[in-house]
C-alpha cells in the first residue's frame, strides 16, 4: 500500500513538474516572437512613414453616430405619461490634402447635425417629428507655396453656415493671405492679417461684413485605432470687437473592430452678433426688458457634444 501511494505521489510530482517546463518553454517562445513582431512592426512604421512623406494626395474621413429612442406608456411617475422621444446625431470629417515639394492644398469638411424628438401623446399640439438641434457645415480650403519647411505664403477660403435650418442665414465666408506655418507634420497655423469676412443673413442691420485678421489652428491625426481632429478657427474685425468670433471644435474616435469603435465631439463657439440676433427674436416689445443691443446683450458661450459609435473610412 505505501508503495502504491510512493508511486503516485511520485507520478503527480512528475506530471506537475511537466506540465511547469512546458508553461515555462512556451512564455519563453511567445516572448521571442514577440520581439520579432515589435522588430517588424518598427520596420513597418519607418516605411509607412516614408511613404506619408512622398509628395502627392492623402485623403481621409472618420465621424460619430449617436442616438437613443424611448417609449413610455402609463408611466405614472413623470409628467408626461404616454410619450415617445429619441435624438439622432453624427458628425463626419474628412480631408483631401495635396503635399508637393514646393506647394500644398489643404481642403477639409466638418459637419455635425442633430435631430430630437418628444411626443406627448396625450396632447395634440407638440410635434412628433425629429427637429434639428445641432447644425453644424464648415469647410476650407488652404493653397500656399512654400518659402521654407515650415514657412508658406498662403490664401485661405473658409465658409461656414447652418443647413438644416436658416441656410445661409447666417453664412460666413472668409478670403484673405498671409502666411501658414507647420511646426509639426500635421499641425497647421494659418496667420492672415489681411482678410474679409462676409457675412451673408437677413438683418443687415445686425450681421456685418468687415476686414480683419484670420488665424486658423489645426491639428489632424491618426495614432494607431485612435484618430482625433482639433481645429480653432476665429476671425477679429478691424471694424468693431462686436463683428469677432471664434468656433473650436473636437473630434475623437477609437477603432474596436475593424472600422467601428466609439467616439466623442465637442465644440465652442462665440458670436456676438448671433446672441444679439437670437436675443432680438425672443424679445417682447411689450415687456419691462430693456431691448437687446450689442452693448447689453449676454453673449453666452455656445456649447455642443456627440457621443456614439464612430466609424472611419
Amino acid at each position: 500500500m505505501n508503495r502504491k501511494l510512493l508511486l503516485s505521489a511520485f507520478l503527480m510530482l512528475a506530471i506537475s513538474f511537466g506540465f511547469s517546463q512546458t508553461k515555462e518553454e512556451l512564455q519563453a517562445q511567445k516572448a521571442e516572437k514577440q520581439a520579432e513582431a515589435n522588430k517588424f512592426q518598427a520596420e513597418a512604421n519607418a516605411l509607412q512613414a516614408q511613404i506619408d512623406a512622398l509628395p502627392g494626395w492623402r485623403v481621409g474621413a472618420f465621424g460619430t453616430i449617436g442616438g437613443s429612442l424611448s417609449n413610455f406608456n402609463n408611466w405614472y411617475a413623470q409628467g408626461a405619461p404616454n410619450n415617445s422621444s429619441g435624438n439622432i446625431g453624427f458628425t463626419f470629417n474628412a480631408f483631401a490634402n495635396k503635399i508637393e515639394d514646393k506647394y500644398f492644398w489643404r481642403n477639409s469638411l466638418t459637419t455635425n447635425l442633430a435631430w430630437v424628438k418628444l411626443d406627448n401623446k396625450d396632447i395634440d399640439t407638440d410635434s412628433d417629428d425629429f427637429e434639428p438641434t445641432t447644425d453644424v457645415f464648415n469647410l476650407s480650403s488652404l493653397y500656399g507655396r512654400k518659402l521654407s519647411e515650415k514657412w508658406a505664403v498662403s490664401g485661405l477660403m473658409e465658409y461656414r453656415t447652418t443647413i438644416l435650418n436658416n441656410f445661409n442665414d447666417p453664412g460666413y465666408l472668409d478670403v484673405g493671405v498671409g502666411a501658414t506655418w507647420t511646426p509639426l507634420d500635421n499641425l497647421i497655423v494659418v496667420i492672415h492679417p489681411l482678410n474679409y469676412n462676409f457675412v451673408f443673413a437677413d438683418n443687415d442691420a445686425i450681421f456685418d461684413s468687415s476686414m480683419g485678421a484670420k488665424i486658423v489652428a489645426d491639428y489632424t491625426r491618426q495614432i494607431g485605432a485612435i484618430a482625433f481632429k482639433s481645429n480653432f478657427s476665429t476671425f477679429q474685425s478691424y471694424k468693431s470687437s462686436d463683428l469677432s468670433n471664434w468656433t473650436w471644435t473636437n473630434s475623437f474616435s477609437y477603432t474596436l473592430w475593424k472600422m467601428i469603435g466609439v467616439g466623442f465631439d465637442f465644440g465652442l463657439r462665440s458670436n456676438k452678433q448671433e446672441a444679439l440676433n437670437y436675443a432680438l427674436g425672443q424679445f417682447d416689445p411689450m415687456g419691462t426688458a430693456d431691448e437687446p443691443t450689442f452693448d447689453n446683450v449676454d453673449n453666452d458661450l455656445q456649447t455642443y457634444y456627440t457621443i456614439g459609435l464612430s466609424y472611419k473610412f
